[in-house]
């Protein structure tokens, strides 16, 4: 396997439009959740999410916005940041060798509330004559592909939460392997509409209302945590193959040196020890690195009463006596759950916090919980902390588990 760095990140996130202000906000624990104020809030039980300040005409000509559901809004975008942030050179050769491969959950859910609301709600057949390819969750990858002329495979990877762990690990076997020189990988998600909310709400995942503050209303493995809050945005990430980053003088982030994909047969939405544990461990493996390697893990911590005690269980079956000494952070509780998008955004966070020798808070932990007994760096950045690798977990409805280890830059 060739070696392969991340030479560019642009995110379009709850917390910040630019990568260091996204996490600036993370390491300062400055929480993006908050009540909803559109006009169907009101019919919402727990009217929370992490929304994205953004104003599309900024960004797109009239003619072709009216072509682009919100999520491909923000994939277009947070691709263009990425892009100029890795000023990677392009030659027509370089554009045939280069791919796609991004993540998202639910696709144009946008588009498709908007369709069926005309068509049913308003017994209307007048709908819109751009919804197939506005609502359709390959749209974000192909405009993307479509405005930089990239010739390289172009793939969509629909795996619920961890959708874009998925994107970027394919991607990275691709360049490993030599079928590729670049590629754009991340995921976008905007999910909050009326009909997305009410769904999640009815699954019973979504968390409560702080009473104290809305803001801290997500709490990743404390023992008062009571469900996952949505978020919107996207994260996309410049993969490049080491010598050509090196050879052309590229300001190197990180690299992506391992990729475990396993699936839980047992429940659709719940859950298992075995198959996350088996996640981490094809990761460890494809980065051909031992557990006592891993400085620092970026958690799934999505805050439901499930998740954070099996992934707790999971990080102790692979890493044992060393577990409790390994720093996890989970900044879900400040972004939000961005779905297809998380992984993307949390591996961008991840790598900034290698470079700054930071380890991210997971911030509202105030109750200790017996079953997730783990040094989760509660409430506050703990600096000076030196991180060469760490890992990334992403966990899914559907029983997709991702995991992605990540070395720093010398």
């Amino acid at each position: 396997m060739r070696r392969v760095a991340v030479t560019g990140v642009g995110v379009v996130s709850p917390l910040g439009h630019d990568a260091e202000e996204a996490f600036d906000a993370a390491r300062a624990g400055r929480s993006a959740i908050h009540r909803l104020d559109l006009p169907f809030a009101q019919r919402l039980v727990t009217p929370l999410a992490a929304t994205v300040q953004f104003n599309a005409a900024e960004h797109f000509e009239p003619p072709k916005l009216r072509m682009l559901d919100r999520v491909s809004q923000f994939a277009l975008v947070a691709a263009r940041r990425a892009l100029a942030d890795a000023n990677a050179g392009f030659s027509a050769a370089d554009r045939t060798r280069t791919g796609v491969f991004l993540g998202t959950g639910m696709g144009g859910i946008n588009t498709l509330d908007g369709g069926y609301q005309t068509l049913y709600g308003e017994a209307s057949d007048r709908i819109k004559p751009f919804m197939i390819f506005m609502g359709m969750h390959n749209a974000p990858a192909a405009w993307i592909g479509i405005e930089h002329c990239f010739g390289g495979p172009n793939l969509t990877y629909s795996t619920a939460c961890s959708s874009s762990a998925v994107a970027i690990g394919e991607a990275w076997q691709k360049l490993g392997r030599g079928d590729l020189e670049l590629a754009v990988a991340g995921g976008a998600e905007a999910p909050l509409t009326l009909g997305s909310l009410k769904a999640w709400e009815a699954l019973r995942t979504v968390a409560s209302i702080d009473a104290d503050d809305p803001a801290t209303s997500c709490k990743p493995f404390s023992k008062n945590r009571s469900g996952m809050v949505l978020g919107e945005g996207a994260a996309v990430v410049v993969l490049e193959t080491w010598d050509r980053a090196v050879a052309r003088g590229a300001s190197i982030y990180g690299e992506v040196v391992g990729y475990g994909l396993t699936t839980d047969t047992g429940h659709i939405t719940q859950p298992s020890v075995a198959g996350q544990a088996a996640a981490i461990r094809a990761a460890l493996d494809s980065a051909a690195i031992d557990v006592s390697a891993i400085d620092a893990i970026n958690a799934h911590g999505t805050g439901t009463r499930a998740n954070d005690s099996v992934e707790t269980a999971a990080i102790k079956a692979v890493f044992g006596d060393r577990a409790p000494r390994i720093p996890i952070s989970a900044t879900k509780a400040v972004h939000g759950h961005l779905l297809g998008a998380s992984a993307a955004l949390e591996l961008v966070l991840s790598l900034l916090a290698m470079r700054h020798s930071v380890a991210l808070p997971t911030m509202h932990l105030r109750v200790a919980d017996p079953e997730c007994d783990l040094d989760y760096v509660p409430n506050v950045a703990r600096e000076g902390v030196a991180i060469r690798t760490m890992l990334s977990n992403s966990f899914a409805f559907g029983g997709t588990n991702a995991v992605l280890a990540l070395r720093a830059a010398p």
